[in-house]
């Protein structure tokens, strides 16, 4: 264990502006004091605290601001995601629930959620062909989305389709919010092609420059990608999805039985 003074005095600061972060002492959009401040606080240079607010921002606690200042972090509430969410009662539902944090048995927010939506007829690429179990270059509808909560972005979704399940329907249908009346699972079913069973897999990686930008994500936070194959009750495969999402605003539980 390191003595006090051989900590460096980086570490030191980094580590009393997190404590006071995370206890609440200083709260969401809380701005920080300058540089200099903190400089003369801590008896160092400038060069120190710089290095300990990189730190922070590296670890999504803090953001700065150009020409502003350096501010806490504002918190989300986090949705947990599992199974449940497919369910059919749930369809046309605009609304979702969240958390204070991962625990699902923390005090619970209800959130308005909200979608954009841009449809084009593309050519299959090598995993989408792969997924709906076509030709790569055959036409396929995308549907891309940016999803929000109460009008902040929390993951994009795009979703992939055979031309022909999804022809005049809703699913091609280029206006916000939710497909039709009861969502794209019910447009599927109206179509003969009910929902019936999912695959996820998931992978966290770091965000791209694009994708940072269009989730707002603060520097150092990670980004999950899922993507999602739907299929029939016979195995048919009806629905691609790739999907990313802002790794602090969501959580993903799973209950399922043990295989032998």
């Amino acid at each position: 264990m390191q003595h006090p003074e051989q900590i460096p005095p980086s570490r030191r600061i980094a580590d009393d502006l997190r404590s006071e972060i995370k206890s609440g002492q200083l709260p969401p959009g809380f701005k920080l004091p300058a540089v200099r401040v903190l400089a003369e606080r801590y008896g160092v240079t400038q060069n120190p605290v710089l290095k300990a607010l990189a730190t922070l921002k590296a670890e999504g606690l803090v953001n700065a601001v150009h020409g502003s200042g350096v501010y806490v972090r504002q918190a989300h509430p986090v949705r947990q995601l599992g199974p449940d969410r497919y369910a059919r009662h749930r369809w046309q539902v605009t609304t979702v629930e969240a958390h204070t944090d991962g625990r699902g048995d923390s005090p619970a927010i209800v959130q308005q959620g909200g979608q954009s939506q841009d449809v084009a007829l593309v050519q299959a690429d090598e995993a989408t062909a792969a997924a709906l179990g076509i030709s790569v270059g055959d036409p396929v509808y995308e549907r891309a989305r940016v999803m929000t909560r109460d009008g902040a972005p929390t993951h994009t979704m795009t979703s992939y389709y055979r031309q022909a399940d999804v022809d005049g329907t809703p699913l091609v249908d280029p206006r916000p919010g939710i497909a039709g009346s009861s969502g794209g699972f019910q447009v599927l079913t109206d179509q003969g092609l009910p929902p019936h069973e999912i695959t996820e897999n998931l992978a966290a990686r770091m965000p791209t420059a694009d994708e940072a930008l269009l989730l707002e994500l603060p520097a150092g936070e990670p980004v999950v990608e899922l993507h999602r194959i739907t299929r029939t009750a016979d195995g048919r495969p009806i629905e691609y999805a790739r999907g990313i999402h802002a790794a602090s605003r969501f959580s993903w539980s799973y209950t399922f039985e043990i295989p032998d």
